[in-house]
């Protein structure tokens, strides 16, 4: 019984302990004005095309990918 309140209690102090961290920088991103908000937003564009590319170069590597492509064409 001991074990379970301990382990209640440990896993509740986690909880709350999070929630407390994300409240805090919740507060924190709702005082950034126009120009933190422009930042973003490019920031974000950014690692969505970083991301996009890292894709393609997987499917298409080096030279094997126009024989990829070629061969994904002539299915159609």
């Amino acid at each position: 019984m001991v074990y379970l309140v301990l382990t209640a209690t440990a896993v509740g102090s986690v909880v709350v302990a999070a929630a407390i961290v994300l409240v805090g920088r919740q507060r924190r991103r709702m005082d950034s004005g126009p120009e933190a908000r422009r930042i973003e937003a490019a920031a974000t564009r950014g690692v969505r095309d970083a991301r996009r590319q890292a894709h393609a170069q997987q499917h298409f590597n080096d030279a094997g990918g126009i024989g990829a492509l070629r061969d994904r064409d002539s299915l159609s």
